[in-house]
């Protein structure tokens, strides 16, 4: 099943596990993927931007079909969102991937292999258990236990980020900029978006706080509304 070659194709979804992440750029998020998507029997090639993606997640992508002159057919993701592996071969892949310290392929292997399914929730609930791999001590072990904190406050940011109405690339550039403390930046005042980050206008950053519930009178709204407004729309209103 393969979509027809051109610009202007509708907007589709695509889903599938990430073979190999073939370029991520962290300070942007811009990456591009090799993509064992549903329905098609070659890989596809997704472009994109996400905050942190490896081999073994699977993505849930909205965008279009481009025929790059260069590169050929590709998805272009406008939204992008990356979920933790749910079969043996994404998990083992995921783990193997470089993108928890203190894991490589020979320990994903094994560490698969014996807890199977259940690797994740071992790691997260009971990290003592992981010694029971061979080969991991109590210094890995906690490695191992750190770099998958690191992992899930990140996901979880970009899992508020995009249930509050913003995309992907928006979402990286919240990320980089604010890091851990993004999701309590946009609680207390999500108006600072316009003023610390590229891109994002008062027009933007009023449309996450509807959506966050600032009331349209509250006066956090006023004071960003006239930092904001062009000098000649302040001289009208007066």
């Amino acid at each position: 099943m393969k979509p027809a070659p051109t610009s202007q194709s509708a907007s589709e979804v695509l889903s599938g596990l990430v073979e190999r992440v073939t370029f991520h750029n962290p300070e942007t998020g811009f990456c591009v993927l090799r993509v064992k998507a549903r329905g098609h029997r070659d890989l596809v090639t997704t472009v994109g931007h996400a905050a942190m993606i490896s081999a073994g997640e699977w993505i849930t992508a909205s965008g279009i079909w481009l025929n790059d002159r260069n590169h050929g057919l590709q998805f272009k993701a406008h939204f992008l969102k990356v979920s933790a592996p749910s079969t043996i071969e994404g998990i083992e892949k995921y783990l193997g991937s470089g993108m928890i310290r203190g894991i490589g392929p020979t320990y994903a292997k094994r560490m698969v292999r014996l807890f199977g399914k259940d690797v994740f929730d071992i790691i997260e609930a009971a990290p003592e258990r992981l010694r029971e791999v061979e080969g991991i001590g109590p210094m890995r072990a906690a490695k191992i236990t750190s770099a998958w904190a690191d992992q899930k406050v990140i996901r979880e940011i970009m899992v508020f980020l995009h249930e509050h109405g913003v995309g992907t690339a928006r979402a990286v550039r919240i990320f980089k900029t604010y890091g851990t403390d993004a999701i309590q930046v946009m609680s207390e005042n999500p108006y600072r978006l316009a003023r610390d980050i590229r891109g994002i206008g008062f027009r933007t950053a009023d449309l996450i706080a509807e959506k966050l519930g600032v009331a349209k009178t509250a006066m956090i709204r006023v004071r960003a509304g006239i930092s904001y407004a062009p000098p000649s729309a302040l001289i009208e209103a007066m």
